[in-house]
């Protein structure tokens, strides 16, 4: 079937074809493209950053409909201990410093700049070797409800990886 119709310049400048953007994120990309704009948007979160000797600081930035934003600090020496996220699927991005990633299948260094994303499940540690303090932001979709602690052998390299548009609470292949 031919057509007599043509269209003349470029169709998706046309607002009522294109899809509403997303008030909130609903994919992995989503996600970490979130956890990108905070941590570029410096001023917002580095006057709200503290740190603890005794005990890792954390401060929940912001939440959405079955998500939330942390904000962690870390001083040299400090460790989350081998743990999952329960249900949750998440985005681990380092603000300033560096940070090691620990699983069964060996240590990451991730520096500033650095992203993670995670599956449910997903084992791991996460400790700053560094002499320098660091900061991290993590984003947790759901939201997080658990974060069971592992026994140190207990720590995996559960799937990390995941397409770019899968919606997060989606299985990992």
């Amino acid at each position: 079937m031919n057509s007599d119709v043509e269209i003349a310049g470029d169709p998706l400048a046309i607002p009522h074809l294109l899809p509403p953007a997303p008030e909130h994120p609903s994919t992995v990309a989503g996600f970490a493209g979130l956890a990108r704009t905070i941590a570029a948007d410096r001023s917002g979160w580095a006057p709200l950053v503290r740190y603890d000797a005794a005990t890792r600081w954390y401060h929940r930035l912001r939440t959405g409909p079955g998500y939330e934003v942390w904000l962690l600090s870390w001083v040299p020496g400090q460790g989350s201990g081998p743990h999952d996220h329960g249900p949750s699927s998440g985005v681990l991005t380092v603000l300033d410093g560096a940070l090691t990633e620990r699983t069964a299948g060996g240590d990451r260094v991730l520096g500033a700049g650095a992203q993670r994303v995670f599956a449910p499940g997903y084992v791991h540690e996460v400790v700053n070797d560094a002499l320098e303090p660091a900061v991290s932001l993590h984003v947790y979709f759901p939201g997080l409800t658990e974060m069971p602690m592992r026994a140190p052998h207990a720590v995996s390299c559960s799937p990390a990886e995941r397409t770019a548009d899968a919606p997060l609470g989606s299985p990992v292949g």
